[in-house]
């Protein structure tokens, strides 16, 4: 028994813990006897003597015990004021509220669930109540206590109002682990940070892991991702692999970029190379965000922000579908079906160049007047002549073993490339590899535009196109065999003053 920990249990298949008020799963119990001190948000009450026993009560469950489960995880809700707490409530988790097939599973909250402001927690513990299964929650770097001295009391406040900051749970036939992928500096460096797994957690994890069949289906899930299509995120990566490296059914999920990746097991990329990690081990999945860009940008039509991520997706929710010994995802955008998969633009020289004077007018805080606009859909004839004017899809089921072709008018369709296929090459990266469709809308707003997506595809538009309206028919296939398929039209125009005028129709 130490002074400052936290005592949990793990959920067996066929069994399932208590929730309360707020739908926030019961599992854990605190015990610090002196309490946390004087911290802003709280922390822990001191809990007094160690208690004789602690107990923790389950039920059966005939659902959790089932092999079919759908279980929803939700990043980076991390609304920084009761408005954007609004729009999450109105957008992806209130896309989670409608649903009902994961009430075994649960949702997992997987960090940065506020932003900062731990006295949001109410407000968050309020919109997720109407979710129809338990509610469990993952620590990020936002969910912190800022005032904390060091790492070991940095999420007090968390542990109080959630439960502790890594554990396990079952459902069905799969083994659901929770990591703190956060390691504080304490409030003399207030902030910041290192993506790290503790050699405590790892020790667990090895420990944990040693009452599950190494032939299972495991998650791993972490608010900061062990990898992304850009980098090796956390430091000891090579350390955390290595402890799961018996489970080939292994998956790691992550948040925090507030991008949405699926890196499949096998991949090679340079930068992960010059880490450490020559192929990926296991597949790495980033969850995308709630919040999508920070809740960024014009508002729709619903009253919601667009916030386009910087990797070409958009607000939604992460659910792992599982079938026995078999797992599929999917990545639902908010408000919408989970058919909506594809977003579709014309990357074209006249583009670029529009792209690269917003992005220095937005690197200028937006003085002068901006760019004139043009749109993504305009294309001159005299661009289509020269070459490198693609038509690029942004396929958010897509993965590495995924295929997009693309039919112009109703001709033959063409096998598109994908821009990150994970064969060893560096990171793709600049307005070449940029979605249009997304990037125009943010280069107008707030700016945020990463210039590169794990889940790009791009085709060379034919050079003799008339001028005039043209349709190009876009069906992505996913690594399940599930297509799906989007239409887009645009137009070909003489030269740059045909251009203007016509953009100038349909921005």
């Amino acid at each position: 028994v130490r002074e400052n920990m936290t005592v949990s249990i793990t959920q067996p298949s066929g069994w399932q813990v208590p929730v309360d008020e707020d739908k926030v799963a019961q599992f854990s119990y605190n015990h610090m006897p002196e309490g946390s001190g004087d911290f802003e948000f709280g922390g822990i009450e001191p809990t007094g003597d160690t208690p004789k026993a602690v107990n923790f009560p389950m039920i059966e469950s005939q659902a959790s015990a089932k092999d079919d489960q759908n279980c929803p995880i939700a990043a980076d809700t991390q609304a920084y004021d009761k408005t954007e707490m609004g729009y999450a409530r109105d957008g992806a988790v209130g896309d989670l509220a409608d649903r009902n097939d994961y009430g075994a599973c649960g949702v997992l909250l997987l960090g940065d669930n506020v932003g900062d402001d731990l006295s949001l927690n109410d407000e968050l513990r309020d919109v997720y109540s109407q979710m129809n299964g338990p509610v469990r929650v993952a620590p990020g770097n936002h969910d912190q206590d800022y005032d904390a001295a060091d790492d070991s009391h940095a999420l007090d406040t968390f542990r109080d109002q959630f439960g502790p900051s890594y554990f396990s749970y079952d459902v069905g036939k799969t083994h659901f682990v929770v990591l703190d992928s956060i390691e504080y500096e304490g409030k003399a460096n207030r902030k910041k940070y290192k993506e790290k797994i503790s050699e405590e957690q790892l020790t667990w994890l090895e420990n944990d892991l040693k009452n599950v069949p190494k032939n299972a289906q495991v998650v791993v899930a972490t608010h900061a991702p062990i990898v992304t299509h850009k980098q090796v995120v956390v430091d000891n990566a090579k350390d955390f692999y290595d402890v799961i490296a018996d489970y080939p059914n292994a998956v790691t999920v992550g948040g925090h970029t507030h991008t949405q990746e699926n890196l499949v097991a096998g991949e090679t990329r340079k930068e992960w190379a010059e880490a450490g990690i020559e192929k990926l081990p296991n597949t790495q999945i980033v969850a995308g965000a709630v919040s999508g860009d920070w809740y960024s940008g014009g508002l729709n039509a619903d009253g919601l922000p667009y916030s386009f991520t910087q990797d070409a997706s958009e607000p939604g929710v992460l659910t792992l579908e599982y079938d026995g010994a078999s797992r599929s995802e999917r990545y639902t955008v908010r408000n919408e079906s989970d058919d909506h998969q594809l977003l579709l633009g014309v990357n074209s020289p006249q583009w670029r160049d529009w792209a690269q004077k917003a992005q220095e007018w937005q690197d200028a805080d937006k003085e002068g007047e901006a760019p004139e606009a043009v749109s993504e859909r305009v294309v001159t004839r005299d661009d289509l002549k020269e070459g490198e004017t693609w038509l690029t899809s942004s396929f958010l089921a897509g993965t590495s073993d995924a295929r997009v072709e693309v039919s112009f008018d109703g001709k033959a369709p063409k096998r598109s490339e994908h821009t990150q296929p994970g064969k060893g090459e560096a990171l793709a990266k600049g307005w070449e590899y940029t979605d249009p469709y997304t990037a125009s809308q943010n280069l107008r707003t707030s700016g945020s535009v990463g210039q590169s997506s794990s889940h790009l595809w791009r085709t060379e538009i034919p050079s003799d196109l008339d001028l005039g309206t043209h349709t190009a028919e876009v069906t992505g296939t996913d690594r399940y065999g599930r297509d799906f398929t989007q239409t887009v039209r645009f137009t070909v125009v003489e030269d740059e003053a045909a251009a203007k005028t016509e953009s100038q129709k349909l921005l």
